[in-house]
């Protein structure tokens, strides 16, 4: 009996890595091989014929908050609404297979403030926000009330100096 535990443990810590490669594995959100730039020059053109701004979500497959602000979007139809009909949205990958430099230097270095970290361009494609999304947490992840202010507070529409009166 005294061999056994140590083999069951064994058994599981390999079993639990195994599970946890294999889930990591699976995530495919990011394309490391995507023309970043061509991706964000579609977006702002189209965000542009609409009146939009674009979202720009930088981070990768290995990072868990940028998955989990990923499915938290797409499992709140509120939010996934809100974001579709207000931006363009474009992930730019981030990772060892590819840093995208070029694209983050041209978007003055987000990655300083961690992954995920939002962008906000406007149809012109300039820079005009950057945020850290540790901001948009509340207790142990991301907050849908303080993703939807920020989203709301930088659409294109409360930039127009006719809204602001």
């Amino acid at each position: 009996m005294k061999r056994l535990i140590p083999i069951l443990f064994t058994l599981f810590i390999a079993s639990t890595a195994f599970a946890q490669t294999a889930t990591k594995e699976a995530v495919h959100l990011y394309n490391p091989q995507a023309n970043a730039q061509a991706d964000i020059d579609a977006a702002v053109a189209k965000a542009k014929a609409t009146k939009k701004h674009v979202f720009v979500q930088v981070g990768g497959n290995w990072c868990i908050w940028c998955i989990r602000f990923h499915d938290l979007v797409d499992s709140t139809a509120a939010l996934k609404d809100y974001l579709n009909k207000n931006y363009e949205t474009v992930l730019v990958n981030y990772s060892e297979e590819n840093k995208n430099q070029e694209v983050l230097k041209k978007l003055s270095y987000p990655g300083r403030f961690g992954y995920p970290v939002f962008l906000i361009l406007d149809g012109d494609g300039k820079l005009i926000h950057t945020q850290n999304s540790a901001y948009l947490e509340e207790g142990k992840g991301h907050s849908v009330k303080k993703i939807t202010e920020f989203l709301k507070n930088w659409n294109y529409g409360a930039l127009q100096p006719e809204n602001n009166k």
